[in-house]
């Protein structure tokens, strides 16, 4: 099943398609469970039919033997009704193991890219969303569902004991199945309410546990709790209408269940008294009619279970769908000439306004940049779309003439080094950290990159060097260790292009002069550097400048040259550009 979940996703070129081609590859193990279904249903007959032959003909013949021989045959059914039950179960659990395996990698793709493109947040409920999925399956939902198509089978077989009772029995299912749609329609609502509710709780929780030492510092406990718990009681509260419902309406199914049971027991006990049935029909009929609406009564028992896997599968199809896997069969070569950036602009994750607006440079081999500017100018925004996390929305970055989409992220990444404004380590060694937790690691190139970013003696006198686990976002080590680690990653098996961001800002004078000395080493082995800077220590190793003023390039040139003409004016950096702030409006693609 597995291997065949594979196979189509291979075949298809866009994470859309791999929902319903998931589903699809288990088409055959959902059609053994119907026929294990079928059999099992079937085999549910036993008892009505073991209970009429005892009342209609054990009874009467007083005969031990035939109450034996049928007591083992029933014995015997049961038996391998199980087992086909048992059967259907482990393979709805496989199924749901299977699905989970299908769409474990793209939604987990999904969940790190949102940040990239959502301001929003929210990604880790995807993950929420498929354990539903998964978690529904492995339970008693689907079997209930499939044991529903059968209630016929048993509604015939009151009908042939005698119509009266048929109809009892179809009365009784109808008044059943509209407590099911009431259910369904009254508890669809709140069950969406508490999913979003519990989404917004968990993000919070999230956001308070990763700024654990402001909250600390600045005394904001007790207002983040409020916070998380305002979201929280909203979820309870959704959460509460849901059961309640569910639990009033579930309660009345159960007890028009046994009145609906008593009351085929008690038209049997009537026939029998009128002559139109023997005993045997009585108390088959009452089991029967059991058996008949068992399936309804816990169809409304999973119903929020149920809607909530709906729910969370529709939200996997709706996320996965905006996810393109689409990388070109053939990939460029690994670039190593020339970086072009032309008229490009830049819009942050769900914003409409441009903060970077039309952007034109060129950068060669050899060659480094320094882009400074007054705050929110644009520089980080433009770091981001030149390592391709920010797409432009207009305009192209291109590498050797090709752009950045034309390589699998994975080939592009070894052709970039980047260190974000906040720096981020992962739980693993300082090994692992530099080498991007490449499973097969390059243990001279680990050592390489970390001389390369002047870390290699620091790192030498951490207790187990680079095999020292460094805790969870690097909590182990200081800001400038980690700074330092994480430029060390930037530079790891030499990429072509190298984009800091303000890469000295917790660095002492050793540091500051170990950047210079890794930037330098960039450009003399024929590498790009970009470094986006507000200390001017950072400058050191650069040969060119560029000054961005509201999202504009102002100046871009030799490095004296573009300084020397700051220093002639007051404030160059924070000149506003006479230029019109563009504003690119986004279709529902994506596309400006």
């Amino acid at each position: 099943m597995t291997a065949a979940i594979s196979a189509d996703r291979t075949a298809g070129s866009k994470y859309q398609d791999l929902p319903s081609a998931a589903l699809a590859s288990c088409r055959s193990a959902f059609l053994s469970v119907g026929l294990f279904s079928a059999v099992v249903n079937i085999l549910m007959l036993t008892g009505s039919i073991y209970m009429l032959q005892v009342y209609d003909r054990v009874i009467p013949s007083r005969s031990i033997p035939t109450l034996v021989s049928l007591s083992i045959i029933v014995i015997a059914i049961y038996a391998v009704q199980g087992v086909f039950d048992w059967l259907r179960q482990r393979i709805l659990t496989r199924i749901g193991a299977a699905l989970d395996g299908a769409l474990w990698e793209p939604v987990n793709s999904a969940i790190l890219r949102s940040p990239l493109k959502s301001s929003r947040g929210g990604g880790v409920q995807l993950a929420h969303d498929l354990d539903s999925v998964r978690g529904f399956l492995s339970g008693l939902g689907p079997t209930t569902l499939f044991d529903l198509p059968w209630m016929p089978l048993y509604l015939a077989g009151c009908f042939l004991l005698h119509p009266y009772l048929g109809w009892t029995l179809v009365g009784g299912a109808t008044i059943l199945f509209g407590i099911a749609l009431v259910t369904e329609i009254l508890t669809r609502k709140p069950t969406r309410e508490a999913s979003r509710h519990a989404a917004i709780r968990n993000i919070q929780l999230e956001a308070g546990r990763r700024n654990a030492e402001v909250v600390a510092a600045l005394g904001m406990e007790r207002r983040v709790i409020s916070r998380i718990g305002a979201a929280n009681a909203d979820q309870i509260a959704a959460q509460q209408r849901g059961s309640d419902i569910a639990g009033a309406l579930g309660t009345l199914s159960k007890t028009l269940r046994f009145i609906l049971q008593s009351a085929l027991l008690g038209l049997g006990a009537w026939l029998v008294i009128e002559g139109q049935a023997s005993s045997g029909v009585m108390i088959a009929s009452s089991i029967m009619g059991s058996r008949a609406l068992a399936p309804v009564e816990l169809a409304i028992s999973v119903w929020r279970p149920f809607v909530g896997a709906r729910q969370a599968w529709q939200r996997l199809r709706d996320v996965l769908s905006s996810q393109d896997e689409s990388p070109s069969a053939v990939a460029p070569e690994r670039a190593q000439h020339i970086l072009t950036v032309g008229q490009v602009f830049i819009v942050a994750p769900g914003g409409t306004k441009a903060i970077v607006q039309n952007a034109t440079f060129q950068l060669k081999a050899g060659q480094a940049v320094g882009i400074i500017g007054s705050s929110a100018s644009g520089k980080s925004t433009l770091a981001r779309a030149l390592v391709g996390i920010w797409p432009a929305v207009r305009g192209e970055i291109r590498l050797d003439g090709a752009t950045l989409d034309q390589w699998p992220a994975e080939i592009r990444g070894g052709l970039m080094g980047y260190l974000p404004q906040d720096v981020e380590l992962f739980d693993g060694t300082v090994a692992e950290n530099i080498a991007r937790f490449d499973p097969e690691m390059d243990g001279p190139a680990v050592i390489a990159a970390a001389k390369a970013a002047g870390a290699y003696d620091m790192i030498l006198n951490l207790p187990k060097g680079f095999e020292m686990r460094i805790g969870e976002a690097g909590a182990a080590l200081s800001g400038g260790q980690r700074q330092r680690v994480a430029l060390a990653r930037a530079l790891y098996r030499d990429p072509f292009m190298v984009v800091l961001d303000e890469p000295n800002a917790n660095l002492d004078v050793e540091g500051d002069a170990a950047l210079t000395q890794a930037i330098k080493g960039v450009r003399e082995r024929g590498g790009i550097a970009i470094i986006v800077a507000h200390r001017p220590a950072a400058l050191a190793g650069v040969d060119l400048v560029m000054t961005l003023a509201n999202g504009q390039v102002q100046a871009f040139g030799p490095k004296d040259e573009v300084l020397r003409k700051a220093l002639a004016s007051q404030h160059p950096a924070n000149q506003v550009a006479s230029q019109p702030v563009h504003e690119v409006r986004m279709t529902a693609d994506g596309r400006s």
